[in-house]
């Protein structure tokens, strides 16, 4: 069975371009524009994983992250932050809302892969 990752961020390039690399290395991928989008998409599904940009309108990552940590189902999902946000500070916010991880743009695909790979088993 197909690990499911859940990728958010507004800008549709960046979705196009994690969703090609992952599903190219054998993931289903689900795609969500905002925060408030990806909220709507967990219906129970299982997710193995989120990876969510952080400056996104309707609902920024930091918020989302720390709903989807409210959920029953969706509390230990892990989630990848994958932003242009580079301060510590911001990063302290990700890790105390629930973020597992914490990826800087512009990335290497292969780069995200090691880290999925990693954070999946």
């Amino acid at each position: 069975m197909k690990q499911t990752i859940l990728v958010v961020d507004d800008s549709w390039s960046v979705r196009q371009l994690v969703s090609f690399t992952l599903s190219s290395a054998g993931y289903e991928v689900m795609e969500a524009s905002d925060g408030a989008d990806a909220l709507s998409k967990l219906t129970g599904q299982e997710i193995h994983l989120i990876i969510c940009d952080v400056n996104m309108p309707n609902m920024d990552g930091i918020s989302f992250v720390k709903e989807v940590k409210k959920s029953e189902k969706y509390k230990f999902t892990p989630i990848i932050m994958l932003t242009t946000e580079s301060q510590e500070a911001k990063r302290q916010q990700g890790k105390v809302a629930g973020a597992t991880g914490w990826i800087v743009k512009p990335f290497n695909p292969e780069q995200l892969l090691t880290v999925v790979k990693k954070v999946l088993g």
